[in-house]
């Protein structure tokens, strides 16, 4: 009958703990290709196309939603498209983004990878705006840097093989265009040739890459290439290598503990002008009532007049009662 009891335990235990640990969403899959194409148009912006191999883990949750960093805020919306191993999907939105920095969250949904399975998952970018920046070799050069999406250390195992290409606006010639050095990891020169519709391309290459390293690539081209006006123009703190966000929240981290200091101060010149306003403490034994009579020398003591004249009052009272008498008036 112990027996029993036991194992009757045993199972209610059981039952609580297995729905708990069925709802724990628990991440680690395998990136294990990226593939990924940035194109410098002509109008100054950029667009990307990504490809990624995931394998997930056979223990781990399905992969629901993958989040895709992108350069900055300033892409439209309407020109991502995103499709799991063909089938396109629609849940593609900023505020789903969990990662940091700006971008936007892919919702897998009916074709979220399984447990043990591999998928491919494919997004375009149309636009991305302010992508290209004075190069510091050169005022008549642009500088075009990339940085591919990354996902955090704890979610990710084994490596990466990764493909970055550059297309550079049409019209740069070969001999005009100059990248930037490689990240490490990845060969000091990349592929270079012609894409099929001519365009200068760049392709850095890693099969033992992984996915989430920040991995930084950069080229550069003549400014006739693209509009004067899609040029970012680094402002003064920028120049200087100070991030504007950086200076805001250091300003805003100053003034309130400026603020805190203005209080604490105003309070204290507030209390000590408080106190001045007081006659300093005495000592006295408690009277009965109005004291009346009293001489004037008396009546200046209590008024606190000046020391001065209770002097010269008590001389002028000493020689009225003929106590003293003066001798001499020049001098007195």
């Amino acid at each position: 009958m112990k027996s029993v009891r036991i194992l009757l335990l045993v199972l209610l235990l059981l039952m609580l703990v297995l729905p708990g640990s069925a709802y724990a969403q628990t991440y680690l899959f395998s990136v294990d290709a990226v593939s990924v194409n940035v194109f410098w148009n002509e109008d100054g912006t950029s667009s990307i196309d990504y490809v990624f191999i995931f394998t997930n883990n056979p223990s781990a949750s399905p992969i629901d939603f993958v989040d895709l960093g992108l350069p900055n805020s300033s892409f439209v919306d309407s020109s991502i498209y995103a499709d799991v191993d063909g089938a396109a999907i629609t849940d593609i939105s900023r505020s789903g983004f969990q990662g940091s920095g700006t971008g936007v969250a892919l919702g897998l949904g009916a074709n979220a990878i399984q447990p043990g399975q591999t998928g491919r998952v494919h997004a375009f970018i149309g636009i991305v705006n302010d992508v290209l920046y004075p190069d510091t070799e050169g005022d008549n050069y642009a500088s075009a840097v990339f940085s591919p999406n990354y996902f955090g250390s704890s979610y990710i195992s084994g490596s990466t093989s990764m493909r970055v290409t550059f297309h550079l606006p049409p019209g740069v010639q070969p001999e005009e265009a100059r990248y930037h050095s490689a990240p490490s990891g990845f060969p000091s020169t990349p592929e270079a040739f012609l894409d099929e519709d001519g365009r200068v391309t760049y392709s850095w290459v890693s099969p033992d890459a992984n996915a989430y390293t920040v991995y930084q690539f950069g080229a550069s081209f003549p400014l006739q290439y693209v509009p004067e006006s899609a040029i970012v123009k680094p402002g003064f703190l920028e120049v200087l290598g100070i991030d504007p966000g950086d200076l805001f929240g250091f300003t805003m981290c100053c003034g309130f503990f400026g603020f805190i200091a203005a209080i604490v101060g105003l309070s204290a010149r507030s209390a000590q002008k408080r106190k001045l306003q007081y006659l300093p403490p005495k000592i006295a034994i408690e009277g009965h009532g109005i004291k009346r009579g009293l001489t004037a020398i008396e009546a200046a003591l209590l008024l606190e007049q000046p020391l001065d004249k209770i002097l010269t009052m008590i001389l002028f009272a000493t020689i009225k009662k003929e106590a003293a008498k003066v001798t001499s008036r020049e001098p007195l």
